[in-house]
């Protein structure tokens, strides 16, 4: 297999996924979503293929998850509410995790194993529960593919840490509430809401440890009723589960029989599904009526795709591919930032304090509220970081502007050359129209996936895992340099990344 062949079949690969959401929402922006408007997505997904040495089982996992994710939920539904879309990723690992405990007796023994420490961790879990109710972690991304302070992962991670099981197992289970967001549950929603209704702190860690034991014993039951309390009323999510795992348990057992590492049988069904019914969807539609919202998210998809063309001849990693991907729409969508006078150090010092208001009005928050303010937080401290480089270098002169990741350059030049973007008085009083594109950020500082962006690292992080099968690919095992983390509330120490089982 030659290199440049599959980093250009990468970046294809990723772009026809992002391409597919951004020309569905930009074409039906305003009206009403039906399933069936996902259906470029699916067809671009449909697309992928194996080459080389990459393993055909990981890609059939992608595709196969997918495409029967959109057959099911069209086949219970026409549209899905947007209180509801959220929740579209969360039904895949629950069916999953449950196919390889019951093809695997050791690990089904494993996960037994890891619910009856959680049991035992009741000290550990108390702690974090009590923090995150607290806010003392700040803003918590509680669903996250790192092991930033205060995640759900984070916790997971030191409990398993002291449980006697083998470590393959340990990667898997781990894995199963990162990327493979093994149903809805974040950690210390039980124990906040049973405190705010009147338990005692220890009711109120034991309903927490339940939960927590539950969401691995009974994975798939656990999910329904979570939908239930959470009132999800746009499909029945039992019959959901039951028809996805019909159509799904061939393709995991022949990714057990590849060889391929339980982790990443775990996590790649899921974090492949979510524009359909989740990125488009109606919430999409209705926040990208506004034009200059739009606008933010064609330049930084412009922008990503001219930035990884133009390294094509390059690259000397798949692992730049993605890594420039991620980075030019950080950088993109910083610039566009700067172009109003803000900055990622002023944005994420207004969201945190914003959000120790918050807990203070509103203790009995949902736990994954802030999740898209740190992804907004972290994209856009990234990107301030590429961009100030470039500018010290810069140094005020008037050569052009070219920020790099690593040692590959960003192109810059479609934000300019989109027209909304360059004409912010169209959107507000003429003569004061200077903070239209911030606000317009401020929109998606609460939804960045496409701006992250989720369908262009999905597809390349399953290109990757099928070269690299065998090893878990959640979470992340290094510093995700968490803006939160590093700019007002200092809390490096809390977090796990160099202990990751």
């Amino acid at each position: 297999m030659k290199m440049k062949e599959l980093y250009e079949k990468m970046i294809n690969e990723a772009m026809a996924a992002q391409r597919a959401d951004v020309d569905t929402v930009k074409a039906k922006r305003g009206r009403k979503f039906t399933v069936t408007d996902a259906k470029p997505y699916v067809e671009a997904v449909r697309q992928m293929t194996a080459i080389g040495d990459q393993s055909r089982a990981v890609i059939d996992l992608h595709k196969n998850s997918v495409i029967s994710h959109y057959e099911v939920i069209k086949g219970l539904t026409k549209t899905v509410r947007p209180e509801d879309d959220p929740f579209v990723e969360h039904y895949q690992t629950p069916v999953v995790l449950e196919i390889l405990k019951d093809q695997d007796e050791a690990f089904a023994k494993s996960v037994d194993a890891f619910v009856q420490a959680i049991a035992g961790a009741e000290a550990l879990i108390g702690l974090e529960a009590v923090r995150h109710y607290g806010g003392f972690y700040g803003p918590t991304c509680v669903v996250d593919f790192a092991l930033m302070p205060g995640s759900t992962s984070n916790v997971v991670n030191q409990v398993l840490a002291k449980t006697d099981i083998p470590v393959e197992h340990k990667r898997a289970i781990l894995a199963a509430k990162s990327w493979g967001m093994n149903t809805s549950y974040g950690v210390g929603d039980a124990f906040a809401k049973a405190l705010e209704a009147g338990a005692t702190p220890a009711e109120a860690t034991a309903k927490e440890i339940a939960t927590m034991q539950k969401i691995y014993r009974d994975p798939v039951e656990a999910q329904a009723e979570l939908m239930d309390e959470a009132g999800m009323t746009s499909f029945d999510a039992r019959k959901y589960m039951s028809e996805f795992r019909r159509r799904m348990e061939a393709s995991v057992r022949a990714a057990v029989d590849d060889g391929v590492h339980y982790g990443n049988i775990l996590t790649v069904p899921a974090y492949s599904v979510g524009d359909v019914a989740h990125h488009i969807a109606q919430s999409t539609f209705n926040m990208c009526k506004d034009d200059v919202v739009m606008a933010v998210i064609e330049a930084a998809t412009d922008v990503m795709e001219s930035s990884l063309r133009g390294s094509l001849d390059a690259y000397t990693s798949y692992w730049d591919v993605l890594t420039l991907a991620t980075g030019a729409s950080a950088a993109a969508t910083e610039y566009i930032l700067e172009l109003d006078g803000f900055n990622a150090p002023m944005v994420v010092d207004l969201l945190t304090k914003r959000f120790h208001n918050y807990v203070l009005v509103n203790p009995a928050r949902g736990a994954a509220v802030e999740l898209h303010n740190c992804d907004f937080m972290d994209t856009i401290y990234r990107g301030w970081k590429i961009l100030d480089k470039a500018q010290r270098l810069q140094n005020g002169s008037a050569e052009k502007l070219v920020p790099k990741v690593g040692r590959y350059p960003v192109d810059l030049a479609p934000i300019h050359a989109n027209e909304v973007l360059m004409n912010p008085q169209w959107y507000a009083y003429p003569a004061c129209a200077i903070t239209v594109r911030f606000s317009a950020l401020m929109r998606l500082a609460d939804y960045p996936c496409l701006l992250t962006s989720e369908p262009v690292t999905a597809t390349m992080m399953t290109n990757i895992i099928a070269l690299e099968k065998a090893t878990a690919a959640a979470p992340m095992r290094g510093c995700k340099n968490c803006a939160a983390a590093c700019l007002v509330d200092r809390r490096h120490q809390y977090c796990q990344w160099k202990e990751a089982v």
